[in-house]
C-alpha cells in the first residue's frame, strides 16, 4: 500500500501541476486582453500590462487550485482504471475507504499550499499589482462616491477626497459628535499620513472649526494627529477584493467595521471562505475517486477530464453565487461561505456510497 500511495502521489502531483499550469495561461491569456483595453491610456503600456498580469498570477492559482486538483486528480485516476490497476488494488483487499484514506492523505499537500498561497503570498502581490497599476496610469484607488471616501472611527466621521496608490490621503475631513450627536468640531487637512500604530495618522496643514454653545473658533495647525485604528491595510481594502485579502487583515477589518456599527456581511464571508478554501481541494479529491472504481478499462479519458470542467467550474460559480446571495439576504457568513464545499462533499460521499454497494 505504501508503494501505490507513492506512485499514486506522483501520478497525481504530476497531473495536477499540468492541469494548474494549463488554467494559468489560459486565465493569464484573459486577463492580458482585458489590459490590452487599457493601454495607450494615461501612459499605460505594453509592459505595465504584462507585469499586472505577472504579479496576479498568485491570486489566479488560488482561485483556480480546487479546480486544478479535481481534474488532475481524476486523470490520474481514471488512467489507473483503464490499466486495471484499481481493480488489481481492490482485488488484494484495499477497501474504497483505504483509498479514500489515501487520497485525503496525499491532498493534505494541496490544502497546505492552498492556504499558503492564499495567506501568504497572493494578497501582499495583490496589493503590489493594483498599487503598480494605479501609479502606471497615475490614477487613484477607485472611490466609492463622488464625494470621496466616507467612514466611521468612533466618534468621527471622516471623509477622504482621495487616495493615492502608496495610501496617502489628501483632502481629509474629520466630523467629531458628542454623545448626544451634536457637532463638537470639523477639521479639515490636505494630507495624510501613516507614521505607526503608537502615533496614527499624521494629518498636515489642518484647519480646525470647534463648535461652542455661543460661538465658534477657529485654529490653524501645521500638523495634527489622528489616533485611529484605521491602518494602512484597511485603506488599501479598496485596491483588493476581499476574497483575495488575507485572513489576519479581514478579521482585523471586520472588528474595525463591528466597532463603528457598520455592515460587515461581505468580509465576513470572505473571511470564512479564506479558512475553509483550502478544504476544498481534499472535498475535490473524494470527488474524483468514484468515478474511476470499477472495470473502465473501455472509459474515455477526454469524457471523464471534460466532467471535472464542468464540475470544476460549477464549484467556482457556486462559490460566487453563494456568496452574492449570503450578501443580498444577509444570511449566516459561515453558511454561505461553506454551502459549495458541502454541497460537492454530499455529492462525493453520495457518490462513494453507490460505486461501494456496486
Amino acid at each position: 500500500m505504501k508503494t501505490f500511495t507513492r506512485y499514486l502521489r506522483r501520478e497525481i502531483y504530476g497531473a495536477t501541476s499540468l492541469v494548474l499550469v494549463a488554467f494559468l495561461c489560459l486565465f493569464s491569456f484573459f486577463d492580458f486582453l482585458t489590459e490590452l483595453e487599457s493601454v495607450g491610456r494615461s501612459g499605460y503600456q505594453l509592459k505595465h500590462a504584462l507585469i499586472f498580469v505577472a504579479l496576479s498570477l498568485p491570486s489566479r492559482t488560488y482561485e483556480i487550485f480546487p479546480i486544478a486538483v479535481l481534474i488532475g486528480t481524476l486523470y490520474a485516476l481514471t488512467q489507473f482504471a483503464r490499466n486495471s490497476e484499481l481493480t488489481v488494488i481492490r482485488s488484494s483487499g484495499v477497501s474504497t475507504r483505504r483509498l479514500l484514506g489515501a487520497l485525503l492523505w496525499i491532498g493534505l499537500v494541496f490544502a497546505v499550499l492552498t492556504f499558503a498561497v492564499g495567506e501568504y503570498v497572493a494578497p501582499p502581490l495583490e496589493r503590489v499589482a493594483q498599487k503598480w497599476r494605479l501609479r502606471s496610469t497615475g490614477a487613484n484607488m477607485p472611490q466609492e462616491l463622488r464625494s470621496g471616501f466616507w467612514l466611521r472611527d468612533g466618534k468621527l466621521f471622516v471623509n477622504i477626497n482621495k487616495v493615492l496608490p502608496d495610501t496617502t490621503l489628501q483632502s481629509v475631513s474629520l466630523y467629531e459628535f458628542d454623545d448626544k450627536h451634536v457637532l463638537k468640531s470639523l477639521s479639515r487637512a490636505e494630507s495624510g499620513h501613516y507614521q505607526s500604530p503608537e502615533v496614527g495618522w499624521v494629518l498636515s496643514n489642518v484647519t480646525q472649526t470647534m463648535f461652542y454653545p455661543d460661538h465658534t473658533e477657529l485654529l490653524r495647525h501645521g500638523a495634527m494627529n489622528w489616533s485611529s485604528e484605521l491602518t494602512p491595510e484597511m485603506v488599501s481594502v479598496v485596491m483588493v477584493a476581499p476574497e483575495r485579502m488575507a485572513i489576519g487583515s479581514l478579521y482585523q477589518y471586520v472588528r474595525h467595521l463591528e466597532g463603528n456599527q457598520q455592515k460587515t456581511g461581505r468580509y465576513e464571508i470572505a473571511y470564512w471562505k479564506k479558512i475553509l478554501y483550502p478544504f476544498a481541494a481534499l472535498v475535490m479529491m473524494g470527488l474524483a475517486l468514484p468515478f474511476s472504481l470499477g472495470n473502465q478499462r473501455s472509459i474515455n479519458v477526454g469524457a471523464r477530464v471534460l466532467l471535472g470542467v464542468m464540475l470544476g467550474i460549477s464549484f467556482y460559480l457556486l462559490n460566487a453565487l453563494f456568496s452574492n446571495l449570503g450578501i443580498i439576504n444577509a444570511w449566516p457568513p459561515l453558511m454561505s461561505a461553506s454551502a459549495p464545499s458541502v454541497l460537492f462533499f454530499l455529492l462525493a460521499a453520495a457518490l462513494l456510497w453507490i460505486a461501494d454497494r456496486r
